[in-house]
């Protein structure tokens, strides 16, 4: 069974979210352990940049994966 259009933006949408949270959340529970202390929007913006490799980077994985099939 295939995955309809739909179903793979929501799949694709969640996984953005979750991913962004998750990495803004590590900041936030893992910086301070380092001695690393800034605000809360540098942290949003590193979460940012961290989603957008991790897309990019599940992007390229699945379309190798994709051409090995």
């Amino acid at each position: 069974m295939t995955q309809s259009r739909r179903m793979s933006l929501i799949e694709a949408a969640t996984n953005v979210i979750v991913g962004y949270a998750l990495a803004v959340g590590l900041q936030i529970a893992v910086f301070p352990v380092f001695g690393i202390h800034i605000a809360l929007g540098d942290k949003l913006a590193i979460g940012l940049a961290f989603t957008g490799v991790s897309l990019v980077r599940g992007y390229v994985l699945r379309r190798m994966f994709g051409r090995w099939r």
